[in-house]
């Protein structure tokens, strides 16, 4: 496991931490590799029976590693490792929480569309503004916040960049409580024990019925399929380049 992402299983619970506090839990390829094998691995494991999420610090993920991204954008990496994640999240037979400390940005926000319970610090803020970067919803997110918040809200989060508080999150339905920041964790814990002592099976099936997993492992390789070739475009380039210069883009010529 990547030291970046801290792993403790306790009661049947699998707690997966993003800790990168210092790049406010930015992920990394590799951290993507370890998230998704704690994922896999807590689906395998007939000891545990819950996953729950949560971020080191004030943050929960401030989503994808720039500098990761931009090495993917100019061809000298791929970003297969973060696909993997996505795909073992629509899989997820077992229970997901999620405690969100602060702000979640891009994969930090269409995460939490795949948990079953989700509790907020009352000054997290979620947004996805994929494009702004010259790129497409990931995660089935395209398929799912509509779904949950409708496509007028969904749209201007994608293509606008604005955020949802945790109070608008919770609205919104997309969260479970909001709560002082030294309570999230605590609620989450609590919530997945009171998950692990129920009977797994019963679990499983209600959220399978809950959710169709074809679907959304469909959506998430049409999005993909997108993804990829808005990383390898000219908007993309531009998008990464002005990041790492502290400008703004300049679309205007494309």
């Amino acid at each position: 496991m990547s030291g970046q992402v801290a792993i403790r299983d306790v009661g049947g619970v699998r707690e997966v931490t993003f800790d990168r506090p210092e790049k406010k839990n930015a992920l990394s390829m590799a951290m993507y590799r370890a998230a998704r094998e704690a994922l896999e691995g807590a689906q395998r494991d007939p000891a545990l029976r819950v996953v729950l999420f949560t971020g080191a610090g004030e943050v929960f993920t401030a989503g994808n590693d720039m500098a990761d991204f931009a090495r993917v954008a100019s061809g000298a990496a791929d970003a297969d490792e973060g696909t993997r994640f996505i795909a073992a999240l629509a899989r997820a037979e077992k229970p997901i929480v999620a405690a969100v400390p602060g702000l979640a940005v891009g994969i930090g926000t269409t995460l939490l569309l795949h948990c079953d319970l989700v509790y907020l610090a009352q000054g997290a803020r979620l947004t996805a503004p994929f494009v702004d970067l010259a790129l497409v919803p990931e995660a089935a997110s395209s398929l799912l916040l509509p779904a949950r918040i409708g496509h007028v809200r969904a749209f201007a989060m994608f293509a606008l960049g604005e955020g949802l508080t945790a109070q608008e999150a919770m609205a919104l339905g997309l969260a479970n409580a909001v709560l002082p920041a030294g309570d999230v964790l605590p609620a989450a814990r609590e919530a997945a024990a009171a998950l692990a002592r129920r009977p797994l099976g019963a679990l499983v099936a209600t959220k399978r019925l809950m959710r169709d997993a074809e679907t959304l492992l469909a959506r998430t390789d049409a999005e993909m399929a997108e993804f990829r070739e808005r990383l390898q475009s000219a908007e993309a380039r531009e998008a990464f380049a002005a990041f790492m210069e502290r400008r703004a883009p300049d679309f205007s010529g494309f």
